[in-house]
């Protein structure tokens, strides 16, 4: 698992049109990079959907926000298409990336375990560090206050963050 103040490990993957998008492009912005199990599951599709939801404010930060998983490019385009998705997402077959995340690994699921993607989200500073991160990542949480989304919750994050520097 990764820490607050590591490095974050380099990637580049294909997005859903196959160009190879690398975090080192992005030196000097804040990123968001969310893992997910499956294209068009439910969890999976809401998390998409609400990233793209809060994709204007994310932009009006200059954050950017990708979304990886062990998806094809070819499933991506798909996923993107069906649901009207406006955010980056990165195919990683070979799970290179997932397990250099610590996004790949045991999980448990009704009480079995099982080899898969940990659902998980890490915030890079402009300088490529992780600056927070989340594992076992829940999509949509049920509060007091009603439902709280996890883009939400990464959105806020992301600004207290950026208030500190």
């Amino acid at each position: 698992m990764l820490e607050v103040g590591q490095k974050a490990p380099e990637f580049c993957l294909p997005d859903t049109n196959g160009n190879k998008v690398c975090l080192k492009d992005f030196r000097g912005k804040w990123v968001v990079v969310y893992f997910y199990p499956k294209d068009n599951t439910s969890g999976c599709t809401k998390e998409a959907q609400d990233f793209t939801e809060l994709k204007g404010e994310y932009d009006n930060l200059g954050v950017v926000v990708m979304g990886i998983s062990k998806d094809s490019v070819q499933s991506h385009q798909k996923f993107v298409a069906k649901h009207n998705l406006g955010i980056t997402l990165l195919s990683d077959p070979d799970k290179e990336v997932l397990k250099a995340y610590g996004a790949w690994g045991i999980k448990k699921q009704y009480g079995k375990e099982t080899e898969g993607t940990i659902r998980s989200t890490f915030i890079v500073d402009p300088e490529g560090n992780i600056a927070y991160r989340w594992y076992n990542v829940k999509v949509r949480q049920k509060r007091k206050s009603g439902e709280v989304k996890h883009a939400q919750i990464v959105l806020d994050k992301v600004k207290e963050l950026m208030n500190q520097n």
